[in-house]
């Protein structure tokens, strides 16, 4: 393997490139999911657009993992590099003068120079989501409406925690997944739990990464159990399956949360990426 090093950026305050790590928050409801696309609203579109009003700059963003239409974040995580001495000149004020120029529904919450070797995607140990739902008559509260689904059943969430502890551990979750040309459906499901608290039932998620659509269709696979229609081991049956599952279920974008993700301190940084970027078999 070629050594790049030479050519990445420096975390210096000259002339040179420095890699900074940004940490955003959302709410998704109105915008057309992470990636760029044209004529629509998404996260990664305008935040570029923004660091590019306020540093006058281009910018092009590296997420940690992206988010679908409809979908929050809390603790995102994208890295940029910029010339080092711009970003000394602007460090103070660029969350303000961001706050000024981006629309109320995206926040950046954090920007920080750090060693070259960090990378937001292929750095990370673990993504964490939560998925919000109420199976109460009323459906959400009104003032979390944009953040929690209303389901149309009652839940039995002792038999969707039994059929979650069946999910665990390293598996091809093809039948989940929504597959994009040449990646893999191989992950590593870290946690899975289900708690009630009165009406409101959260759906808790942690891997090494997810595939297209993955959170919401374990959503909707556990939904289909605690309705009763389905019986705790037909969620993990599934995982035998090399092709996305039609009777899985899409739970809605709007329950679904990215909390936040996890990196290995500086020294494990580049050994972590070497070890993302080997594909799963």
């Amino acid at each position: 393997m070629q050594d790049m090093r030479a050519d990445e950026p420096a975390t210096d305050a000259g002339g040179g490139l420095v890699r900074v790590r940004l940490a955003i928050s959302y709410d998704g409801t109105a915008l057309h999911g992470w990636a760029r696309q044209p004529g629509l609203r998404t996260v990664q579109g305008e935040l570029e657009l923004a660091l590019a009003t306020v540093l006058r700059v281009d910018v092009d963003l590296t997420v940690a993992g992206r988010t679908d239409a409809g979908v929050h974040a809390t603790g995102q995580v994208a890295h940029a590099d910029l010339p080092g001495d711009l970003f000394t000149s602007h460090q103070d004020r660029l969350l303000r003068r961001l706050r000024g120029v981006l629309s109320p529904d995206i926040a950046v919450t954090s920007a920080e120079a750090v060693t070259a070797d960090f990378d937001a995607r292929f750095s990370a140990l673990a993504r964490h989501y939560v998925y919000r739902l109420t199976d109460a008559d009323a459906g959400p509260p009104p003032l979390r409406r944009a953040d929690t689904v209303g389901w149309p059943r009652r839940l039995d969430v002792g038999a969707m925690q039994a059929a979650a502890r069946l999910l665990l551990g390293q598996q091809d979750f093809a039948a989940f997944c929504r597959r994009r040309e040449g990646a893999t459906t191989i992950r590593t499901l870290l946690a899975l739990d289900v708690q009630r608290d009165g009406d409101l039932v959260e759906i808790r998620a942690s891997a090494d990464a997810f595939c297209h659509s993955m959170v919401r269709s374990l959503v909707g696979a556990l939904g289909a159990v605690g309705e009763g229609r389905r019986p705790a081991k037909w969620p993990s049956s599934l995982l035998s399956r090399s092709e996305r599952a039609n009777d899985v279920p899409v739970a809605p974008a709007g329950g679904l949360t990215l909390l936040r993700v996890d990196y290995p301190d500086d020294a494990g940084l580049a050994a972590r990426a070497v070890v993302t970027r080997a594909k799963r078999s």
